[in-house]
């Protein structure tokens, strides 16, 4: 990989050692200035139940000689606890990288406090030996976890800590902005003339550079030179709140992130590495975990007639091998863009592996049948939206891409229920950068769903004279809703389990007979038929009968509760959600009231709600359906969408009122 093969140019060259940096303001652990008790909120945040007082980070590299350049991060981070909402702020967490015992991350320091004013004296509580824990995450994170004590209202907490990193192809970014407000953020960076990074800026507000100079640097030997520092500087920043249907917060929050370029060495040529595409496609073409690791095709030779046998069609001779490999190797659930192996014949034998593991090796068999593919470079929607310029980091993931009769077709192996074109909803992050090894070219496509997630719910029931509803529940699933509702049947050890966890958070529902249709057919539409009694769901005031028609399935709650959204509603695929309720109530009752139908659109057909109520005899039909139409939303369509929510939760709420015949 680009980042192994940068560590050993690195080894033996000169050592670096940079002088401390320059800061706009000097912060000292443990010097708290008393009107710091007296910090409030501000601005748009003035209810925060926390203020960041402060938050300052330093990155500046040093030289050994096992591993050439390191590079150090420090931060220094002050909060004042306005009330207890915040108390968890005396919980802190530091993530550590390990690849092997020579490439790691190593905690050099870690200093933390509480402080509180007790009688017009300030009282410390330093962190004790008995709160520092650490934990083996998996084989490739290790988490350093402190608590502090003594946090209560008005308090102020302070930690200070370094690492030091063997991974200098990315430096530690920095995050102006957090879910609290931020009275003042600066992150200063000391980059080695032979290094050559470039910055990624990220968020809404704009970062000021305060400082973009070469400052004198020191070698061992007395040989001077030349760093490039940065320094970034916000302040008063407000707090990012979270609301539902994003990709990652991280997208929005005001940032600025690092990726090594190239390196410029005395007597040698610049050396670009990530500077354009077809320098990083060329990376990737040489890797033995990801280029080479498709070339080898032994065991796609062996393979490929056992499974292809006499089939001549490209497009079936692609769904046999798509479903060869999604059903002969589980996934592990690790997102990965190189595979963990040098040889598709370990992946296979092995039957497990990431989604590089899974998705390389069904590349390597559909190149071996002369099929038209190409890896399919993703950053999964917990990762964040790759900028679209040449950077390799912002990549976590890989899927397959072929072109089959002159259509596109992604190709996501990790799941025995996907079908061709079908991807998790986690790589639904709009686009992926399609490369060709070959020529050392690529293409950015589109990755957005040609099917959503489409529900349908059709009660019939019978209200009885003990205000008990009594039928079927006949369910049906389409697209994504079909996949969510599969891997959820497919999670539980057996269908009691299941059904447990179906019941839970109905009130009064009991199931008497379940039965799920086409579970394993993707081809055919998945159903459920379910036989049940419903208690406490119909509300008795004054002798008449209140009921909600819509029972499990109506919206509760608007989501979007933001007055202001800056950022996307993303969706990540369109949905349907259709709900039929079919009442009959008994003869001794009669309407008193039922509520108005009506529809409502967004603009341009983007989304709609309808509802609408019919009566014959003793029954009442009830429709319901909310469509969204498309995945994403920008800013500027937040109130549409958010006024929609608002109508379909008020709306789906109103209740049927049957009164007794006298």
């Amino acid at each position: 990989m680009l980042i192994k093969r940068f560590t050993y140019l690195l080894m033996g060259l000169l050592c670096l050692s940079l002088s401390a940096l320059a800061q706009k303001k000097e912060f000292k652990f443990g010097k708290i200035a008393p009107e710091e008790f007296k910090t409030v909120a501000f601005g748009q945040d003035s209810s925060a139940s926390a203020v960041k007082l402060f938050d300052v980070g330093d990155c500046y590299f040093e030289y050994n000689d096992n591993n050439g350049f390191v590079y150090v991060f420090e931060r220094h981070v002050r909060y004042k606890v306005i009330n207890k909402n915040s108390y968890d702020l005396a919980d802190f967490k530091i993530s550590l990288y390990k690849g092997n015992s020579n490439y790691k991350e190593d905690l050099l320091r870690m200093d933390a406090a509480t402080y509180n004013m007790e009688d017009g004296k300030m009282v410390i509580t330093k962190l004790g030996r008995d709160s520092k824990f650490t934990e083996e995450f998996n084989k490739n994170y290790q988490i350093k976890k402190y608590t502090l004590g003594n946090v209560k209202e008005g308090s102020i907490i302070e930690y200070k800590y370094a690492i030091r990193s063997n991974y200098t192809f990315n430096l530690r970014g920095w995050s102006f902005q957090s879910d609290i407000p931020t009275l003042y953020s600066e992150y200063n960076v000391k980059i080695p003339e032979y290094l050559v990074y470039k910055p990624s800026y990220n968020g809404y507000y704009k970062v000021n550079q305060t400082k973009n100079e070469m400052v004198n640097a020191h070698y061992v030997s007395g040989i001077t030179s030349t760093a490039k520092y940065m320094q970034y500087i916000m302040e008063k920043v407000p707090a990012i709140k979270k609301e539902p249907f994003i990709t990652t917060m991280d997208d929005y929050i005001t940032a600025v992130e690092f990726e090594l370029m190239g390196t410029r060495y005395p007597n040698d040529i610049f050396r670009d590495y990530t500077g354009t595409w077809p320098k990083i496609i060329k990376g990737l073409a040489d890797d033995e975990n990801f280029g080479l690791f498709i070339k080898k095709n032994s065991a796609a030779k062996q393979l490929l007639p056992n499974i292809i046998k006499a089939e001549k069609d490209s497009l079936k001779i692609v769904g046999l091998i798509f479903d060869y490999v999604k059903n002969n190797i589980k996934w592990n659930d690790s997102y990965r863009m190189y595979s963990g192996e040098t040889n598709p014949k370990s992946i296979l034998d092995k039957k497990s592996g990431s989604s590089a593991d899974i998705n390389l090796v069904l590349i390597s068999l559909l190149k071996e049948a002369k099929i038209n593919v190409s890896p399919l470079l993703i950053s999964t929607r917990e990762n964040g939206q790759h900028p679209g310029h040449p950077q390799i980091t912002k990549f976590n993931n890989v899927l397959a891409h072929v072109n089959v009769g002159g259509k596109d077709i992604i190709l996501d192996a990790t799941d025995n229920d996907h079908f061709l074109g079908m991807v998790s909803y986690e790589n639904l992050n709009h686009q992926g950068f399609s490369v060709d090894l070959q020529s050392e070219t690529g293409r950015w496509i589109a990755t957005e769903p040609i099917f959503g997630d489409e529900k349908t719910y059709n009660y019939t029931l019978v209200l009885n004279n003990e205000n008990k509803l009594k039928g079927t529940m006949l369910q049906y699933y389409k697209g994504y809703g079909a996949l969510s509702l599969r891997n959820r049947y497919r999670a539980n050890p057996s269908e009691s389990e299941f059904i447990k966890g179906l019941k839970k958070d109905k009130q009064g529902l009991e199931i008497d007979t379940y039965k799920i249709n086409n579970l394993n057919d993707l081809n055919e539409i998945l159903s459920e038929e379910i036989n049940v009694t419903i208690e406490d769901n119909v509300e008795e005031i004054g002798g008449n009968l209140y009921v909600n028609p819509l029972l499990y399935e109506r919206t509760k709650s608007n989501f979007f509760k933001l007055e202001n959204r800056l950022f996307p509603v993303d969706f990540a695929y369109p949905m349907k959600e259709s709900i039929r309720s079919t009442i009959t109530f008994p003869d001794n009752y009669e309407i008193e009231k039922l509520p108005k139908g009506g529809v409502y659109k967004l603009p341009d057909n983007k989304g709609s709600f309808s509802i609408s109520y019919v009566t014959q005899d003793k029954t009442i039909l009830v429709r319901s359906v909310i469509e969204i139409n498309k995945a994403l939303f920008a800013p500027e369509e937040y109130f549409d969408i958010k006024e929609l929510f608002k109508v379909i939760v008020e709306r789906q709420a109103e209740q049927i009122v049957f009164k007794k015949k006298s």
